[in-house]
């Protein structure tokens, strides 16, 4: 599907979207709950519907009105033979599999780039506590029990691995101990998990970094929740105002432990020629950021990107890609992207989205600048399927095209 933007300036006031780090979290222990919760908040995001898709593959229920999911949650194992369609959240899988081990067989799939993207943390720590793992084009198989122990995991891969244990342990009937080596990126992903954990009753205590202490035998506690404003997707809305216009986003949380909440700090960061800019604990704000500097005019040297080229797609490559469309020149290195001064240009032929939302809202920023056409605007509906009916309140000029 694409979309051609004309230059335009926004303004008006729109609130954020449900944070999707949080509806994870809280979809989750409220299907490891026993009895009934309702989680308020949970939009019709593709990632959403993937997790609830998978929680009631496990065994537990659901039902949607509104915004607002009721859930029952499992009781018992996973049922034998079960398949969890992630689609392509990155999220749901990481999260689902250790729930998922409880003896049977059980399937994950997914797009062939979630499938890329790999889970070889998951493969080398639980393939050598006895669990089967087969892979194959469309899919892996597990087959085995998740046990108590200590487990070790890098820290400089995805913090979704080290969540992913921290619901299942403390369900098992044995103490465990998961320890996460330095250096530790994305930890307020972790601290997101850690307190939506406590507020189902789950206790896990870290006597010293990143080392953590989980007591078995937990049972996690129903309730209701509400998911607060989205951080990650605000910031896409709120660039919009480094370059001329006058956009207010309500719904957000300013004490948020989000580590995405930094991006205001950085959008400012990037008004100052030369800035330089640490994006290890939040890659997700790489796009826009990017996007931002070329629109400045004074270019950027951002550090700790190499975790965005296993992303939805390799978003330094693409982003580097979508700038020389506008003229502006990009370097890449391991860990580094340096985006060069320049003026932005109209780009002459339409711009790939290459599946990913955050490229998506990247390109958009600036085709509200220079005009332009993006190829592959649906994939905003993995995290905000209502990003463009939200601009368009705001006064973007776009149409679709055929």
């Amino acid at each position: 599907m694409k979309l051609k933007i004309s230059p335009s300036r926004l303004c008006g006031e729109i609130k954020a979207p449900p944070s999707k780090s949080y509806a994870h979290r809280m979809l989750i222990c409220a299907a490891l709950a026993e009895g009934e919760s309702r989680i308020n908040g949970i939009s019709e995001s593709e990632d959403m519907l993937a997790t609830l898709d998978c929680i009631e593959a496990l065994g537990a229920r659901y039902e949607k009105c509104g915004d607002a999911v009721t859930i029952t949650g499992r009781t018992g194992k996973t049922p034998e033979d079960a398949v969890l369609r992630c689609r392509e959240s990155g999220s749901t899988l990481r999260f689902m599999i250790p729930l998922a081990l409880t003896g049977a067989r059980v399937r994950f799939e997914g797009t062939p780039r979630l499938l890329e993207r790999g889970i070889g943390i998951y493969e080398d720590m639980l393939g050598g506590k006895g669990i089967e793992i087969k892979k194959d084009k469309s899919g892996i198989e597990f087959r085995g029990k998740l046990t108590a122990g200590e487990y070790v995991l890098r820290g400089d891969v995805s913090s979704q691995f080290v969540s992913g244990l921290m619901f299942a342990l403390p369900t098992l009937e044995g103490d465990s101990v998961i320890r996460v080596l330095p250096p530790v990126e994305s930890r307020a992903y972790i601290d997101i998990t850690l307190g939506v954990l406590r507020s189902c009753g789950i206790e896990i205590s870290e006597p010293e970094p990143n080392l953590f202490s989980v007591r078995g035998g937990q049972r996690y506690a129903a309730g209701e929740k509400t998911v607060e404003g989205d951080w990650s997707n605000a910031a896409a809305l709120e660039a919009f105002n480094f370059i001329g216009g006058s956009v207010r986003v309500t719904g957000l949380c300013n004490d948020s432990i989000q580590g995405d909440r930094v991006c205001l700090e950085y959008f400012e960061k990037l008004k100052t020629p030369g800035a330089k800019l640490d994006i290890s604990n939040c890659p997700d704000l790489g796009p826009v950021l990017f996007a931002l500097a070329a629109a400045l005019g004074h270019g950027a040297v951002f550090t700790g990107t190499r975790r965005l080229r296993i992303k939805e797609s390799d978003r330094a490559a693409v982003m580097a890609q979508q700038l020389a469309a506008f003229g502006i020149e990009t370097e890449l290195y391991d860990n580094e992207v340096v985006i060069k001064p320049g003026v932005l240009k109209a780009p002459l032929s339409a711009l790939p989205a290459n599946n990913d939302h955050r490229i998506v809202m990247a390109a958009t920023l600036l085709c509200s600048i220079t005009g332009g056409v993006i190829d592959g605007v649906q994939a905003v509906r993995k995290s905000y399927p209502n990003y463009f009916a939200d601009l368009g309140s705001l006064g973007l000029e776009a149409e679709y095209e055929a």
